[in-house]
């Protein structure tokens, strides 16, 4: 937790003392009162907040806003449903590495229970978003939809933007060499045993290239942050 994120409700305090954000910055950062710890609103600006009490009940605090905080890049990532496993994974490094949307959509070859995990139901999906950003000293979270078909994603996105979709069968080329402009991108990854035949075809219809990583197979959340992180070199 390279920052400490608080919603906008939360910006005057106090935090409950089991609150894992008051764990964080009594016992990991060591801050007391009158100290400064780094802190952003989410989805708003970050700054330095300043502990004013500690009690057996909660932590109070003082946010002063320094800065509005990181844009996300304009990447749009459309990936399979996977494991739950494998998506909490992809919601923390897509989240930490920048993209401004996720859509986790329902493939061939995907699992459709996938789309009504604990993760999803119980609303636990956002945690790991605000757990990627933390983790990149950001305040910014991607939109997020899930359990759409392809079709409806790709409807959904994409308009003027680039489109890439991965692949290692019929991709002609590395993604580092895929033109796919300098504007905004869509980037589609598959589920877990990859794109079939007709998704390829409904993918190309709607104006993506294919391109792969490497000779390597990677794991869906592995392709998806190389992926990410090779585009998002285009709008440093």
């Amino acid at each position: 937790m390279n920052i400490v994120l608080f919603e906008s409700s939360e910006r005057a305090g106090p935090l409950p003392r089991e609150d894992e954000r008051a764990k964080h910055i009594l016992e990991v950062l060591g801050r007391k009162v009158g100290e400064a710890f780094d802190a952003g609103i989410i989805d708003g600006p970050r700054g330095r907040a300043t502990v004013t009490g500690v009690d057996d009940v909660g932590l109070s605090f003082q946010f002063e806003e320094t800065d509005p905080g990181l844009e996300l890049y304009p990447i749009d990532l459309i990936v399979g449903l996977s494991r739950p496993q494998t998506n909490r994974k992809i919601l923390q490094e897509a989240t930490s590495i920048g993209a401004r949307s996720i859509h986790f959509v329902v493939t061939e070859r995907g699992e459709p229970s996938y789309a009504t995990s604990k993760l999803w139901t119980t609303g636990e999906w956002r945690r790991h978003l605000v757990a990627g950003a933390a983790q990149a000293f950001s305040t910014r979270l991607p939109e997020v939809r899930f359990g759409e078909s392809l079709a409806d994603a790709l409807a959904r996105v994409g308009g003027e933007s680039g489109k890439i979709a991965l692949d290692n069968y019929e991709a002609p080329e590395h993604l580092m060499d895929a033109d796919a402009g300098d504007l905004s991108i869509v980037l589609a990854v598959g589920s877990e045993r990859g794109w079939t035949s007709p998704e390829r075809a409904l993918l190309r219809e709607s104006g993506f290239a294919l391109a792969h990583l490497g000779e390597r197979p990677l794991r869906t959340e592995t392709a998806a942050s190389v992926g990410l992180g090779i585009l998002a070199r285009r709008f440093l």
